[in-house]
């Protein structure tokens, strides 16, 4: 892989602190609802479909992290989508000596819940015409909510890689292959049929991140184990009275503090 493309953890932990790819997401500052907020003409909801059966990532047994149970099942997702979801999280956030893989830490979960919300419906973008191509400055210019991006794009990649690698779909193909696609994605050399690849990656990518790094309340960040591993205090306290204490001395927590703590 490039220097660009090791989209590793410790990728990912340089980008989160630099706020990189959250500018090429539309939307993404406003990601984290919980729920659908139904709106007046806005596309009807999608029923959710029948949980799919769980995903084997056997070759990325972890141990799994102590904290809250995973919701049970996908309400956005559907079988293939979620196969797919849990290969790219995993494969950017594998388990090693810092935490367990992505799905065990709710980060799959996190992107189903995203994308069913009202954020992933699009609810609060500018959804009308016409769609032309912009300028870079103009933003985010087309006619796809964020769920429709990642829905699409999981399918433009699947065919993608069905043709390039004997039928086999993303999940499917082996741990080196999948970081090659991931690595081409994100290089742009791997031009999809229906979505620009560099919206489609910046957002899952985006997504993954979120969920790796936000509050645990909506899903991921399961244990609250990339917060541990930053010493990153939580949420909801004032540390001026800590500043004595910790001049010129890094503060770091052992057990940070979630919304769900504050309640």
């Amino acid at each position: 892989m490039s220097e660009r493309t090791t989209t590793d953890r410790r990728t990912l932990l340089k980008l989160a602190g630099l706020g990189v790819g959250a500018a090429a997401v539309p939307g993404a500052v406003v990601a984290q609802q919980t729920d659908p907020v139904p709106q007046p003409g806005a596309a009807p909801v999608p029923a959710p479909p029948s949980p799919p059966s769980g995903h084997d990532m056997s070759a990325h047994a972890a141990p799994a992290p102590t904290g809250v149970a995973p919701p049970a099942g996908y309400i956005f997702l559907d079988s293939d989508e979620a196969s797919f979801i849990e290969a790219f999280v995993d494969t950017l956030i594998p388990a090693d000596e810092f935490s367990a893989k992505g799905t065990d830490l709710g980060v799959a979960a996190f992107i189903d819940r995203q994308l069913y919300s009202g954020w992933g419906r699009g609810n609060n973008m500018y959804m009308q015409g016409p769609f032309r191509e912009g300028t870079p400055e103009q933003g985010y210019q087309l006619a796809l909510s964020p769920a429709d991006i990642v829905r699409v794009g999981i399918a433009d990649v699947n065919a993608w890689v069905r043709k390039a690698h004997e039928d086999n779909s993303f999940d499917t193909i082996e741990d080196a292959v999948r970081v090659d696609v991931v690595t081409q994605l994100e290089a742009g050399k791997i031009e999809l049929k229906e979505v620009p690849t560099s919206v489609f990656f910046n957002m899952l990518f985006q997504l993954t991140m979120d969920g790796f790094f936000s509050d645990p309340v909506y899903g991921g960040n399961r244990g609250k184990a990339s917060w541990k591993l930053l010493g990153y205090p939580g949420v909801g306290e004032m540390y001026s009275d800590k500043i004595a204490e910790w001049r010129n001395k890094p503060f770091r927590v052992e057990e940070p503090l979630s919304i769900q703590d504050m309640s």
